[in-house]
């Protein structure tokens, strides 16, 4: 990604699209802005009358007349009165606007974490995490922002400028005009301002992805930089694009002063104005004292929407910006999808065939015409060095990749002829360093059948030789996991995972050197267990321990991601070929594992 997605005017449509959803809720909050909008400006017409009447009564020397008590408090009551109801109005569309923009916020949140559920593996390969966490969490706070500020707080900005720009004028259109003298130059800087600080939150946007990504990586090696004794080197790391991000902020801040700054002064002008002008008028008997009043109340009332305005055109910029870094996630088109009108696959026979398959990750060939067959009842066995192509084979049956050429078929389908998520659901796949989530080993084992009894966690914890060990720990299966399955050694996590794909209870079975990390008796024990479990599936095992092929019905040996040798165990044993080394070389301490 290239910070490269929509920007300006589409942006702000797009955020608009999204916001339409809730029309209604959007309605009301901004009706009620405008109606408090409207309401603050009856303030200063209350005051100007009251003061227009209490110079009357002083001309008429009723400087301590019941009168003029009863005018002041008469005024003073019907201000408090307005007050208050401007104070329930203004409750009620802060309350609408903060609801409508933290469900605008919700949606779009929901909308790009569902995106990356679709994307291919090429596009995580390609991605660093801290980048996504960054557009996910930072950036859409950001179109929040603007939700709340861009689209209600505006209409309130708008209608207190709109009234008291037509209360001025009833008063006095020749002192209006120059009283809102100031709105071009503002409406000039605003727009100035807008675009310096949409620059440079995309810059922002892009440095919090940094420091997102740097902090991320440090905590998942945090045992690696421990080890190295590296904390000052990391520390360094992050100071860097800490202080990348510090120096942009302070960029914003800047720009925004600077402008803003000179708004304000040529508010203070219009003052000043109207203090020469509107004195004069109101000398020569033009303007009443109360109407010059009411000018300057409304030019101070003024002053709210013009500091709002600064708010808002930040929250724009960084809203088009962060808005365009999310959407560009949204539209990015997956690689692994399925086809319109596509039905699930139905398996009966459960031969998974693969055709001449190549595949690159990139521009590094990981398989060159890769072909074989498994069928129910039958194992598979891959073999070869690392990077032979071993783990590509099981990367592509639930089409976390697609082939570059060649077919790979299912009873005879396509697996890019039927939906991608019954080709997943069909495809039990273990991985050699497999992913547990923070919660109870329960929980985990359940990922593979949410609806699992505990009988049937038990019996698969049992064949993937972990339940001793489970009921060993204090709180047994209720035993609380840390991230990514602190806690548990290798071995350990591999036969959760065991256990949890084998409640998926899937017609495919893959296991990618599942087992690297457990002892061979253990190995020899699960490998029994699963001889007489999967009767009735098709297994492929990809496995750096020879022992774990000797029965498989056909073993493939990778090279390069080729196919250099095939056959059975004892075929390619006397074969004398590469298989047959590794076999030599591993034989010793394999000799007394149970066949």
């Amino acid at each position: 990604m290239t910070d490269s997605g929509p920007t300006g005017v589409a942006v702000v449509r797009r955020i608009f699209d999204l916001t339409r959803v809730y029309f209604w809720h959007m309605l009301a909050a901004c009706s009620f802005a405008g109606i408090t909008a409207a309401i603050s400006v009856l303030i200063p017409k209350f005051l100007g009358q009251g003061v227009d009447e209490a110079f009357t009564l002083f001309n008429q020397g009723n400087y301590e007349s019941a009168e003029i008590r009863s005018m002041l408090l008469n005024t003073a009551g019907i201000v408090l009165l307005v007050a208050a109801l401007r104070g329930g109005t203004g409750f009620i569309y802060m309350y609408l606007g903060e609801t409508l923009s933290q469900r605008v916020a919700n949606r779009l949140r929901m909308l790009f974490f569902d995106k990356l559920q679709i994307l291919s593996f090429s596009f995580h390969d390609r991605v660093h995490t801290g980048q996504l966490m960054s557009r996910g969490l930072s950036d859409i706070e950001g179109v929040r922002i603007f939700v709340q500020q861009g689209f209600v707080q505006v209409f309130r900005v708008f209608f207190t400028v709109a009234c008291a720009a037509v209360f001025m004028v009833l008063i006095d259109w020749q002192l209006a005009l120059l009283s809102l003298i100031f709105v071009p130059f503002m409406t000039y800087n605003s727009a100035r301002l807008r675009l310096q600080l949409r620059s440079v939150w995309l810059k922002i946007q892009d440095a919090l992805g940094e420091l997102t990504t740097t902090m991320q990586e440090n905590l998942a090696g945090v045992r690696v930089v421990r080890s190295f004794s590296a904390q000052k080197y990391e520390e360094q790391k992050f100071d860097v694009t800490a202080r990348e991000v510090v120096e942009l902020r302070m960029d914003a801040a800047r720009s925004q002063a600077r402008r803003g700054g000179a708004i304000s002064f040529t508010f203070i002008a219009a003052w000043a104005i109207v203090i020469w002008f509107g004195g004069q008028k109101a000398i020569d008997g033009n303007i009443t004292i109360g109407e010059l009043t009411q000018f300057f109340f409304y030019l101070s009332l003024l002053r709210m929407p013009v500091r709002m305005l600064i708010g808002i055109i930040n929250a724009t910029a960084r809203a088009t910006s962060a808005g365009g870094r999310v959407f560009e996630v949204l539209d990015i088109p997956s690689e692994i999808r399925s086809k319109d009108g596509s039905e699930p696959i139905e398996i009966t026979h459960g031969v998974l065939r693969f055709e001449n398959v190549s595949f690159s990750y990139g521009d590094v060939k990981a398989l060159k015409e890769v072909s074989f067959e498994a069928r129910k009842d039958h194992t598979i066995g891959i073999v070869g060095a690392p990077g032979s192509g071993k783990s590509s084979v099981a990367n592509l049956v639930p089409r976390f990749y697609d082939p570059d050429q060649g077919t790979i078929t299912i009873d005879g389908t396509d697996i890019r002829d039927v939906t991608v998520s019954s080709v997943r659901e069909s495809v039990g796949l273990v991985e050699q360093d497999p992913f547990l989530f923070d919660g109870s080993i329960r929980d985990n084992i359940r990922y593979g059948d949410v609806n699992a009894s505990e009988e049937k966690v038990i019996a698969a914890a049992t064949i993937a030789q972990i339940h001793e060990f489970i009921e060993g720990l204090p709180e047994g299966y209720d035993a609380e996991l840390g991230e990514r399955g602190v806690g548990l050694s290798g071995g350990q996590r591999q036969r959760v995972a065991i256990a949890r794909t084998l409640l998926t209870n899937s017609p495919i079975l893959i296991f990618d050197d599942s087992t690297s990390s457990v002892d061979a008796g253990t190995d020899a024990r699960i490998r029994l267990a699963l001889k007489e479990l999967t009767k009735g599936q098709t297994t492929v095992i990809i496995a750096h321990r020879l022992s774990s092929l000797k029965h498989a019905e056909e073993i493939l040996v990778l090279d390069n991601g080729e196919v250099i040798e095939r056959g059975t165990h004892d075929e390619l044993v006397q074969l004398g070929g590469r298989y047959s080394e590794l076999w030599d070389l591993q034989r010793g301490d394999l000799g007394t594992v149970e066949e």
